[in-house]
C-alpha cells in the first residue's frame, strides 16, 4: 500500500473534531507519532493547541503558537499527519548548519525547500515515529523550550 497517495484531511467545516476523532482518524500506526509529538510541545513549551479550520484543501488543524508567533501546526491524515513548521531566515540557518544530525528525508527537504521571504515551510509528513526526533530538533530550533 502506498501511503503517500492518501491525503485525505478531516475537511467537515461544521463539525470541529475531537482528539479522540483525530486520533482514530489518523490511525493506529500514526498514533504512537502524533500523541509524541503533542506531549513533547505540551511539556516544553507554555501553549495551548488551537483547533482551526484552515480551508477546504487543508481541514482541521491543531496550532501551536504564543501571541502572534506560530511554532508549529499539525494537519491529520488518514493513517498519518503533516507537521507544517515555517523558520524565519535565520532559524533556517540553524537548522541547515545541523542537516547531518537530521535523517536524510530531512536533510532533503531543508535543502529542497526555497527560503521565501516569509520564511522557509517544511511540510513534514509522519506515518511513523521515525522523524519524531528531527520534529524536535526543530521545533528546539523555533524556539527555546521552557525549563522543565
Amino acid at each position: 500500500m502506498d501511503m503517500g497517495q492518501d491525503f485525505r484531511r478531516m475537511t467537515d467545516k461544521v463539525h470541529k473534531p475531537t482528539e479522540e476523532e483525530i486520533v482514530s482518524f489518523i490511525g493506529e500506526r500514526a498514533k504512537e507519532a502524533w500523541l509524541e509529538i503533542r506531549r513533547f510541545i505540551e511539556d516544553h513549551y507554555d501553549m495551548v493547541p488551537e483547533t482551526v479550520f484552515y480551508g477546504a484543501k487543508y481541514g482541521w488543524t491543531i496550532r501551536y503558537r504564543k501571541g502572534s508567533k506560530t511554532l508549529c501546526s499539525l494537519f491529520p491524515e488518514k493513517r498519518g499527519f503533516t507537521v507544517l513548521i515555517v523558520l524565519s531566515k535565520k532559524e533556517s540557518e540553524k537548522a541547515l548548519s545541523i542537516r547531518e544530525e537530521l535523517s536524510s528525508k530531512i536533510h532533503e527537504l531543508l535543502g529542497d525547500t526555497e527560503q521565501l521571504q516569509h520564511g522557509r515551510w517544511l511540510w513534514i509528513r509522519l506515518f511513523t515515529t521515525r522523524d519524531t526526533d528531527d520534529i524536535k530538533k526543530l521545533l528546539q530550533i523555533k524556539r527555546k523550550p521552557k525549563k522543565t
